[in-house]
């Protein structure tokens, strides 16, 4: 069985492929300080409670944050006895290799989507992520990565709101009943909501322009559904991109005798 993990900012996720579903899908906070032991005793003790079986012998990891990938190194050698693919590294092979300006690195969170949704819904793609960050990644048709967009994530945005004006209280995000807010709350809400309504619609809108063809937008990321459900904004939503590209990206390692 093969051990997803992708590792964001916020989150990290851990998924068990058993090469034709998704176990089960588990999450927990990214922390840096996090070691092995502690990662095995999480993920064991989680796995035993839902009585899910499973025999890991291979691991591939998608990470954000490098400081978390030694740790996740050790748990597949420690208590799976084998090494881990870790995308953006040299031996992870990628099904096609990114355009992007030579000497850019770009992020395995980024390269990953780009493999999920090829693998799903063909070429000429732009993959909305809303994450810490919210990205645009433009998806070519043989499937290569050739550039994007990084804006605020929402959260953050709210967040900065939040740190940056004292009068102005913490809220969650949510859809608000009408554009004009009453009351402060519902004024950012509506800001927040709306603005990153605008910002997915303006953003793929001159994408399209820019490459002069028609190109199918897909949505992921926590809170994708949320603004999918508001408006034609996207024409697929998918909650596990990132960790079905994970196991494309495996497969074809797996293809070519690199695993």
């Amino acid at each position: 069985m093969l051990l997803c993990i992708d590792t964001g900012n916020t989150n990290t996720v851990f998924s068990i492929w058993d090469g034709t579903q998704f176990l089960c899908t588990l999450r927990t906070s990214t922390e840096h300080q996090r070691t092995a032991d502690q990662y095995f005793v999480w993920l064991s003790t989680l796995l035993e409670h839902h009585k899910i079986p499973w025999d890991i012998d291979a691991v591939i990891i998608s990470s954000t944050v490098p400081r978390v990938v030694f740790n996740l190194r050790v748990l597949a050698d420690r208590y799976f006895n084998c090494r881990p693919l870790v995308v953006g590294k040299p031996d992870c092979l990628l099904p096609v290799m990114p355009r992007v300006d030579q000497g850019t690195t770009v992020g395995p969170d980024r390269l990953v989507n780009a493999a999920g949704a090829f693998d799903r819904h063909g070429g000429n793609l732009i993959v909305v992520d809303f994450g810490t960050a919210t990205t645009f990644d433009v998806v070519d048709d043989d499937g290569a990565y050739v550039g994007g967009v990084i804006a605020p994530g929402v959260n953050l945005s709210l967040e900065a709101l939040h740190m940056a004006a004292a009068a102005l209280p913490h809220v969650d995000i949510s859809k608000p009943q009408g554009v004009i807010g009453r009351n402060t709350i519902a004024c950012m809400q509506s800001g927040i909501f709306w603005g990153y309504v605008g910002l997915v619609k303006e953003i793929c809108t001159r994408i399209k322009a820019e490459r002069d063809r028609d190109m199918r937008i897909i949505g992921t990321g926590g809170l994708a559904s949320l603004f999918g459900a508001s408006d034609v904004l996207f024409d697929s939503i998918e909650d596990d991109l990132t960790i079905h590209g994970l196991t494309v990206i495996h497969k074809h390692n797996q293809e070519l005798g690199n695993t």
